[in-house]
């Protein structure tokens, strides 16, 4: 190698020189800008519990400083909104405007205005609030901010601007909010509210099955009516009853379609019953063709689902308009359950294309070629599929005795854009609601910033989230550009620690309960479900309540639930005990977590036992299926990231006994 020259390595020295010099004050101011952050976040925590609450005394309490520091604070606004908020009866709404206009492009002022709207209708200022609306929420059908809109209409006088849109407001099938009660009394009195609207909006609820408000507008129309719509509610809450005691009468099309409805219903509750009744009921009426292969398909797909005797055939009877994607799912789901695997290969040689060719099936093709004795073309599916880091491709992997495709590529910084994008306000005010514990209203933010993003932004954003711990926008942003090899963004370890602690005393695998967490919450500590399950670990308030009654665990409703430590404790205990309940089975455990052991229970089968991989594939809701296979293979990923080994997910897929085997097994364990 060639030695530098004197004057070269004189250069370079002078380099290293004013760098360092012009560095060394940059880290210096660095550090101080880090400090003042973090002393600003300290204070912004100390106070705002009391702030909304109503309560600014904290905040007058600080010191002159303090207060100073606060103020420059980027979440200043949202202080102050929250405060304004909390006093919105008592605060002038001039002072409410002037804030309003200062900071009105932030969400949380957004909110305030919401506030400050509604405000103006409990003072009776429909103008107030009228100008509000038209200025921010007009046109945007909001129905409880429409038929407020109109109720200051009408008082101002201005009719012909009210009557086609509290029509319009009139006109669905569902109840509608009470401040439209007015609205509607209003287009009563002036006679624009007769029999042929309120039949259209009968057919309206009954079309969207809401036979309660069907009911009430009956009684404005006449007795058939009347009498329709106890029939409706009949079939609804006893449908067996109601095709039983109905089928023989002669009908005319409301009665048809109140028998589909009730088949429907039926199905859902006993697929067995409903095939029998139907069986009467088909042959008496002149239902539609649409009516009859639904129907039909309908109840063979739950008898399918419901492991029923004679489900296939029911299944391959259908008539070829019957014959959908799900339709062809279940009947190979079938065949797979009996072992017919020829009949197997025929089922997924119907689907189309884009089904035969996704991961499910070309695994289960491969299996049945293997097993019909043609091993030879079962290698090309089975190469490919162990190439995917996914459940179909670690058991393709296994079943060719090769390893998983764990292979890492980290995805690539690039610090100028990372600089960069760390100064966006926006992007500074996500990163601040998460780190102050708003992480909802963080989340908001941060994804309506990213979702206008380059490629190339999102994959900074991505880096930027995980290097602050904000695990779920990490894995959204990757996810979103489909970058799924950086397997430390994908399958972070966050509270490593406390998995580790209680899934041991809970006799569970830590990376078990860590794919649970992904699958569940994505790491959102605070995140809610629509069923009400709530944190890290997505335990429903009555099971939360009980489990930390078991193991002595305080609990206080939701602030346990949205505590990591807490969740995490309570969520691996329940774990575990469904692992104890099902002898270990971690399948079943899975299923259970998700859609409860109750449901599990019905699932097993009858007598003997069942290879789980085609207990996985039966399991009737989509949903939980799904749900099982991300586990399983998170678990996988989660446990070669801990430990740097590889793991069989086969090894973990204990065969399914029946529910007197199960129990055996459990209390041998």
């Amino acid at each position: 190698m060639t030695r530098p020259s004197a004057v070269s390595r004189i250069c370079i020295s002078a380099a290293v020189f004013i760098l360092a010099a012009t560095s060394a004050p940059a880290a210096t101011q660095q550090a101080r800008s880090d400090s003042q952050i973090e002393q600003q976040r300290e204070l912004f925590r100390s106070v705002f519990v009391s702030v909304e609450r109503g309560d600014w005394t904290k905040v007058d309490a600080l010191s002159a400083l303090d207060r100073q520091s606060l103020e420059k604070y980027i979440l200043w606004p949202d202080l102050r909104a929250t405060w304004l908020r909390a006093n919105i009866g008592t605060v002038s709404a001039a002072e409410i405007d002037t804030f309003v206009q200062q900071y009105g492009t932030l969400r949380p002022v957004r909110e305030l205005r919401y506030r400050h709207a509604l405000n103006f209708v409990r003072n009776d200022d429909l103008s107030g609030y009228l100008r509000i609306y038209e200025q921010f929420y007009q046109g945007q059908s909001i129905e409880k901010l429409d038929c407020l809109a109109l109720q200051a209409e009408i008082r101002a006088g201005r009719h012909q601007r009210v009557e086609f849109r509290a029509v319009e407001l009139w006109m669905v099938g569902k109840s509608q909010v009470s401040e439209c009660d007015p609205v509607f009394e209003y287009l009563l009195e002036r006679n624009l509210l007769g029999l042929v609207e309120y039949q259209q909006r009968y057919d309206l609820a009954v079309t969207a099955r809401n036979f309660t408000l069907a009911a009430w507008l009956a009684k404005q129309i006449d007795q058939r009516h009347v009498d329709q719509a106890a029939q409706w509610q009949q079939a609804q809450t006893n449908p067996e009853d109601f095709l039983r005691h109905k089928w023989r009468r002669s009908g005319d099309a409301a009665l048809r379609e109140q028998l589909v409805y009730a088949a429907e219903r039926l199905t859902f509750r006993d697929p067995e019953i409903a095939h029998e009744i139907w069986g009467r009921v088909s042959g008496k009426h002149k239902f539609s063709a649409a009516q009859k292969i639904l129907t039909a398909q309908h109840i063979a797909l739950w008898m399918a689902r419901d492991n029923l005797p004679g489900a296939y055939k029911l299944l391959q009877k259908l008539s070829p308009a019957a014959q959908s994607d799900e339709v062809l799912r279940w009947r190979a789901r079938s065949s797979l359950r009996e072992a017919r695997w020829k009949r197997l290969l025929t089922d997924i040689a119907a689907m189309p294309d884009s089904e035969q060719n996704s991961e499910e099936w070309r695994y289960w093709r491969a299996i049945a070629e293997i097993e019909s004795g043609q091993a030879l073309a079962a290698v090309a599916d089975l190469e490919s599929l162990r190439l995917e880091r996914s459940f179909y491709g670690f058991l393709a992997a296994d079943k060719l005795a090769k390893s998983y495709a764990l292979d890492h590529t980290s995805l690539l910084a690039n610090d100028i854009k990372l600089a960069a994008l760390q100064l966006r306000p926006e992007v500074t005010r996500a990163r601040e609601l998460y780190y102050v514990g708003l992480d909802g209203r963080g989340r908001s933010e941060w994804d309506a910033v990213v979702r206008h993003m380059s490629d190339e932004d999102k994959t900074q954003a991505a880096i930027l989230a995980h290097r602050w711990g904000w695990h779920s926008r990490a894995i959204a942003a990757a996810a979103s550009l489909q970058e799924y090899d950086d397997l430390s963004i994908r399958y972070p370890l966050p509270y490593q620690d406390t998995f580790e602690k209680f899934s041991t005393l809970a006799s569970i695998s830590s990376t078990w309960a860590y794919g649970i967490a992904r699958s569940e919450s994505l790491f959102m500590r605070d995140v809610r479900s629509h069923a009400g399950a709530i944190g890290l670990m997505q335990l429903m308030p009555a099971t939360g309540r009980n489990v930390a009654k078991e193991i002595k665990l305080p609990y206080s409703g939701l602030s346990t639930l949205v505590d990591p430590e807490s969740n995490i404790q309570l969520g691996t205990t329940y774990l575990g005990q469904m692992a104890a309940r099902y002898g270990g089975n971690q399948v079943l455990a899975t299923a259970a977590y998700n859609a409860g052991p109750h449901r599990v229970d019905r699932w097993l089968p009858e007598s003997g036992s069942v290879d789980a991989r085609v207990w996985i594939e039966n399991i009737p809701f989509n949903e939980t299926r799904i749900y099982v296979k991300r586990v399983l293979a998170a678990q996988t990923i989660f446990h070669w990231r801990m430990t740097g080994k590889m793991r069989r997910l086969t090894d973990e897929l204990l065969r399914v006994h029946a529910a007197t085997e199960m129990q055996q097994v459990a209390n041998a364990r």
